[in-house]
């Protein structure tokens, strides 16, 4: 199986050596990893157009939802997330830390628990959703989630 390994570690100051590691690891479990590396692509809409023909020619996505520069997700990965969805292809999510959205608002951005109407409110006020989940709905709901690495998504993988 081909799979698109999306999320924020095309960022990593080690990305070479974290990309061969991945592949090596999708190797062990049987299946070829698309690493947006793989483009000889360096303009933005040449980066964009090469990473939508990779996550196309995938028959899953694994993505790291780890919290990236804040309190969500990498928004490039949410992206390549939902397209990926909206091509009905599987997509497994993997977070290391396994914490409600109001709980690592709290611990990363400063929340309160609430402002008098019983809602789970951040340091500027705004609500903070709370179901209980992970993620925004938006992401927990549609996706398979598993606490873990990239080892962890591969085992989950339907």
């Amino acid at each position: 199986m081909k799979i698109y390994l999306a999320g924020p570690d095309v960022f990593r100051p080690d990305v070479v050596d974290w990309a061969h590691r991945a592949r090596g690891l999708c190797r062990d479990f049987g299946h070829e990893a698309l690493v947006p590396l793989d483009g000889v692509e360096t303009t933005a809409p040449g980066i964009f157009s090469a990473n939508i023909a990779l996550i196309r020619a995938a028959n899953a996505v694994l993505a790291n939802l780890e919290p990236f520069r804040g309190c969500e997700p990498d928004s490039g990965t949410c992206v390549e997330v939902g397209f990926a969805l909206a091509l009905g292809k599987p997509v497994v999510g993997y977070l290391q830390t396994w914490e409600s959205t109001v709980e690592r608002v709290a611990r990363l951005w400063g929340g309160h628990p609430e402002n008098g109407t019983a809602r789970a409110v951040d340091r500027d006020n705004w609500h903070v959703e709370d179901f209980g989940l992970p993620l925004n709905l938006m992401l927990a709901v549609p996706l398979t989630l598993v606490q873990g690495d990239l080892k962890a998504a591969l085992a989950a993988l339907p």
